[in-house]
């Protein structure tokens, strides 16, 4: 036992395992299986319980931007529906139980990787937040898989897996909860807008202040050498640039402050708006003015 824990917790694997990798592997490994499987050959899933099977896979006409993994049906609602649960493989493949044994499987594994980048960087000795910024998508995923579903009653009512699927949820999670008029959408829309703003301004300032180390024949990047400990680029002449085609202060001046800036502004944006769809589940929607306009 002592040598299995060494092996699992150790950093000199080419791929580190950890404790929640011993979870997050077969679980990520299961979803994706049916998944694949689902989504190319699964028959018709009855999603609204009114015996009108809807067809997700590509054997039964769909392509890659039609095709989905449809969630299961309105008639099992949010019961549990494991494959033991039904009467045979055909009735839990026409109620879509393959919707839950993916999503569960899935939501564990996310949550396992989450903890797994914590449990990386507790080895390495580094400071803990990259799980804290993995956080996010994990909040937002479950969101739309498992508390959505919950608040309406039915994981008929979850997010399909699949493209048109995806939009068509949004279509009608606008025409039943407002969510372009919910702040905490708002909030989401500026941290992704803005993180790739931000991202964008980065970048570019960063590559356009280099510190030239080749001649005009080679690339640019020769000019970097791994584990280098000289800066790379100029973050004076960064600071300069940025602060006289805004105003000084609307640049940083310390590159530590400007990295959390970076992570923590779209980290936050779709933190609220996980938050957003999970009240918006139990119908506590967007703003409307029906009450303010005058007959």
């Amino acid at each position: 036992w002592g040598t299995f824990a060494t092996w699992i917790t150790s950093t000199e694997n080419r791929l580190y395992i950890g404790w929640f990798g011993c979870l997050m592997i077969p679980t990520l490994l299961t979803a994706a299986s049916c998944y694949i499987i689902a989504f190319i050959a699964a028959p018709p899933v009855d999603i609204d319980g009114i015996r009108e099977p809807v067809a997700g896979s590509l054997l039964y006409g769909n392509n890659i931007i039609s095709g989905a993994v449809i969630p299961s049906s309105n008639a099992i609602g949010i019961h549990f529906y494991p494959i033991w649960e039904a009467a045979s493989v055909e009735e839990w493949l026409y109620n879509g139980g393959p919707y839950q044994l993916i999503v569960f499987h899935f939501l564990i594994g996310v949550a396992c990787w989450m903890g797994r980048e914590w449990e990386l960087s507790y080895r390495l000795g580094m400071r803990p937040w990259i799980f804290v910024a993995f956080s996010a998508p994990v909040a937002a995923a479950s969101a739309v898989f498992l508390v959505y579903p919950i608040g309406q009653g039915s994981f008929s009512d979850g997010m399909p897996l699949g493209i048109s699927g995806t939009f068509n949820f949004m279509i009608v999670f606008q025409a039943e909860h407002n969510i372009l008029m919910h702040p905490f959408h708002m909030a989401g829309v500026a941290g992704v807008f803005g993180g790739s703003l931000f991202s964008a301004m980065h970048g570019s300032l960063v590559t356009s202040s280099l510190i030239r180390e080749t001649s005009e024949v080679e690339s640019v990047n020769y000019g970097y050498k791994f584990g280098q400990e000289e800066e790379t680029y100029n973050i004076v002449a960064a600071h300069g640039y940025f602060g006289r085609l805004i105003f000084q202060y609307a640049s940083f001046n310390n590159s530590r402050a400007l990295h959390f800036f970076l992570a923590a502004w779209p980290v936050v944006g779709i933190w609220l708006t996980a938050l957003g769809v999970s009240t918006m589940a139990f119908n506590l929607n967007g703003f409307n003015f029906n009450q303010s306009v005058v007959d």
